[in-house]
């Protein structure tokens, strides 16, 4: 988990974040499309990835699957952890197949992560590892409806750095 600080995202950058968020070209190598679409190299983009990845400005990149079509399910869950153990309960379920991701929220509920199985079924014996592991209790709450919500930075021209459009 990264602690939260300001970005520092160019002209490029922002371009690359929200080219990113939609569909990859189906070729052997998508990310030498998407380079040549926004002006830089294939290293550069795949290195400026890594960076954005490394510096948590970017907390993951990956394809997102809609699990329930392949028979599995996702399902968000929360957890009152002592803060002294935060650390070490995100430690353990970081270590978990089933754990997506899971994050600090400022509430009595303070952690909180995404469960994926697949199976509907294998969800609440999940749970009840995670609780046998922690001695913490599990609240599930699975999807009632989905949303999707994008975050696009579109480049201004006056933004600091927006006359950086090139990289190499």
């Amino acid at each position: 988990m990264h602690e939260h600080r300001e970005a520092r995202l160019d002209a490029l950058d922002a371009a690359l974040i929200n080219r990113l968020q939609g569909e990859l070209p189906l070729l052997p190598r998508p990310f030498a499309a998407v380079a040549e679409e926004l002006g830089c190299s294939e290293a550069w983009l795949l290195m400026r990835l890594g960076q954005l990845l490394s510096e948590g400005v970017l907390s993951r990149f990956g394809p997102l699957f809609q699990i329930e079509r392949a028979g599995g399910l996702f399902v968000l869950a929360a957890m009152q952890v002592p803060e002294p153990r935060f650390a070490a309960v995100a430690a353990q379920l970081n270590a978990l197949p089933e754990v997506a991701h899971n994050y600090r929220r400022e509430h009595a509920l303070n952690m909180w992560f995404v469960l994926a199985t697949e199976r509907p079924e294998d969800i609440a014996p999940c749970c009840a590892r995670i609780e046998a592991l922690t001695g913490l209790a599990v609240l599930a709450f699975p999807k009632e409806r989905e949303y999707f919500v994008g975050l696009h930075l579109p480049a201004r021209a006056d933004a600091p750095g927006a006359e950086v459009l090139h990289h190499d």
